[in-house]
């Protein structure tokens, strides 16, 4: 777990049962490695520049990176540019297994 505070398991499960697109923001090298299968990768950096393509998914968006602290960067990002239902998922493998345990 990492050390950045972040929604509890419940709200990020409510979101998944809700058909978020799950958003990996690590760097390409660092999802090729490993990520849940389905997810989208948009690293960090490209937020930003992203959000206009998120938005027309319409659907709520649980973001992970390794840690917690990129995807709070990117939900922080995503809230400033006007995007409501996005949720900080925090460590990767952690919203892995909420999926899995849907």
């Amino acid at each position: 777990m990492g050390f950045f505070s972040f929604l509890g398991t419940g709200t990020v499960k409510k979101a998944l049962k809700q058909g978020a697109v799950i958003i990996d923001v690590r760097t390409a090298n660092e999802y090729d490695r490993g990520r849940i299968p389905g997810s989208l990768n948009i690293p960090v950096d490209r937020i930003a520049i992203s959000a206009e393509r998120i938005r027309h998914l319409n659907k709520p968006v649980v973001l992970c990176c390794a840690s917690g602290h990129r995807s709070r960067i990117a939900m922080n990002t995503l809230k400033q540019k006007g995007l409501k239902e996005v949720y900080n998922g925090g460590n990767w493998e952690k919203v892995l297994r909420i999926l899995e345990s849907l």
